[in-house]
């Protein structure tokens, strides 16, 4: 009987890691760095509940001061080896921020050079690496004393940088040059670099054997893998536009790559086999960007950047199955095990700070022009931000609200016909929920032309 029950709990143990009856801890809590609001909002992946926020500086436009000592645009997410430790960057005041995971309080405050993106702690949680995207090298800071140490000399814009667990090698990519710099850990030089598809690269991630690592091409929606062992490019995968980050699963005994296309408002999923093929597209909410696999593979955590929340996905059914609202333009998320440790973990955090927004999706009248909107309330004002794709290159663009007949934006694109931009203003109309029923809202219109649906180029769905 004792080694049939043996039997069935091993059974059953098994079957729980990859069904839909498995629930992360308790102790277990989901991150996300609000870009928007200056917030990290802390999330109970058991409730799928916000337990609430840590509030490193106001939210826009309250940030709009040279005398303004709050962090602005909260951006990146690392952490400790052993959970202790978030580290958040700021790359709008240059700071990295080391929050306490038990008390939700910051405890130390590292500036660096202009415009940080991500960092990550060594292997061997001795050292913090953070790199500084605005400039060309990474910052080596002590966790201890919140000093930077040293500064290692890369090219132009390093976006991320992850450490193999075996403490050796560091994997540097970049957003603003097309390589990968492979770095020893111990001497801190650069012992190769990679020549790759892009040059803008935000994000990369190891698979959970660390036989490879795969990263994101946002520009031209790929996704690279690079093998750990031979240091050498395996693959290149189409995944699609405004590909963000990627996390990895193991389901049913297979891991699966999921990656978030902010253009598409999806996650596609990918086999890591040598070949990678397209198992799924899973439609998600506004803009989805950061995303972490539970340390149980039992859940898959989706950041929508333009959703101002976190949508939490079932790896088993490949289905979206809870959404939480959080702060405004939630950009990293990570996912950490045990760091509660008592009680229930909302100690220091504030209630949330802002509403939820409204979302327009543009199509184009003729062409192939793609383009989306976000109204988010501000208080006593409102933002409005628009993101166009696709138009002519070093072209004026106006947006126009129906009724309006001033555009309440003009915008030029860049040399690939990209153009993003965000007003501020008393645009109360547009953040009513019965907003959503009107119809052509939102007009765009080549050059200082008058709005005019017919002949524009995008116009709301």
């Amino acid at each position: 009987m004792k080694k049939n029950s043996t039997i069935l709990a091993i059974a059953m143990s098994a079957l729980f890691a990859n069904s839909v009856w498995a629930l992360p801890s308790t102790q277990d809590r989901v991150y996300t760095a609000d870009q928007n609001t200056n917030t990290v909002s802390v999330f109970n992946p058991s409730t799928n509940t916000l337990v609430g926020q840590i509030k490193l500086g106001n939210q826009r436009p309250d940030v709009l001061s040279p005398l303004y000592k709050g962090q602005i645009n909260v951006h990146g997410l690392g952490f400790s080896p052993d959970h202790k430790t978030l580290l958040v960057i700021s790359n709008g005041s240059n700071s990295v921020s080391f929050v306490d995971t038990a008390t939700n309080k910051v405890k130390g405050i590292t500036y660096v050079g202009r415009s940080p993106h991500e960092g990550f702690f060594t292997a061997d949680g001795k050292e913090v690496w953070v790199v500084v995207r605005g400039e060309d090298y990474i910052s080596v800071i002590d966790p201890v004393t919140y000093k930077e140490t040293r500064r290692i000399q890369t090219d132009l814009g390093p976006g991320m940088v992850q450490f193999h667990p075996d403490g050796k090698l560091a994997f540097a990519v970049s957003s603003f040059t097309p390589t990968v710099d492979i770095i020893d850990v111990k001497s801190h030089e650069i012992i190769k670099k990679i020549s790759v598809v892009s040059p803008f690269s935000p994000f990369l991630q190891f698979t959970p054997d660390y036989s490879e690592i795969w990263m994101t091409h946002k520009d031209v929606g790929k996704v690279t893998r690079i093998s750990t062992k031979t240091l050498e490019v395996t693959g290149v995968i189409d995944t699609g536009f405004i590909t963000n980050h990627l996390a990895f699963a193991k389901v049913n005994g297979k891991v699966l790559s999921y990656v978030t296309v902010g253009g598409e408002n999806v996650v596609k999923v990918f086999t890591t086999d040598k070949d990678a093929k397209l198992l799924a597209t899973i439609p998600t909410g506004a803009l989805p960007h950061g995303i972490w696999t539970s340390d149980d593979n039992s859940r898959v955590y989706i950041g929508l950047e333009n959703g101002d929340g976190v949508e939490v996905l079932d790896p088993a059914s490949n289905k979206i199955i809870a959404h939480m609202p959080g702060g405004q333009a939630p950009q990293a998320l990570v996912y950490l095990s045990h760091v509660v440790e008592g009680g229930d973990g909302a100690s220091n955090l504030v209630a949330r700070v802002n509403n939820d927004p409204i979302n327009i999706r543009l199509k184009p009248v003729v062409g192939e022009a793609k383009g989306f909107a976000v109204s988010r309330n501000l208080g006593v004002v409102d933002s409005f931000e628009v993101s166009l794709f696709k138009l002519k290159p070093e072209t004026e663009y106006s947006v126009y609200l129906s009724g309006h007949k001033s555009a309440v934006g003009i915008f030029k694109t860049d040399a690939k016909g990209v153009a993003n931009g965000t007003m501020i203003g008393p645009e109360r109309e547009l953040a009513k929920p019965d907003a959503l029923a009107a119809a052509s809202r939102l007009i765009v219109m080549e050059g200082a032309a008058p709005a005019d649906a017919s002949k524009a180029v995008l116009i709301d769905n």
